[in-house]
């Protein structure tokens, strides 16, 4: 059973994440439209009109993938 409070916290985090990252990254612009989607995921939790469901948790498996790829890239570990 999904749980609403857990949901809020992790959005929360992963969204200030995003928001880090450098606008020198190729990740950014995708950052900033998957952080633009889960703001208004958790603005409807908030409210209480909305339960997590499927889309907002591929929402946050796609943020910790971007986050993964801007670190490996930062790190230089991402040879093309």
């Amino acid at each position: 059973m999904p749980n609403p409070q857990a949901d809020l916290q992790l959005i929360r985090m992963l969204s200030d994440r995003l928001e880090r990252i450098s606008a020198d990254s190729v990740w950014a612009h995708r950052a900033s439209g998957v952080r633009g989607r889960l703001i208004r995921e958790l603005e409807k939790i908030e409210t209480n009109r909305y339960i997590p469901a499927e889309e907002t948790y591929k929402l946050i498996d796609a943020s910790f993938y971007i986050l993964e790829k801007a670190v490996r890239e930062k790190m230089g570990l991402d040879r093309k």
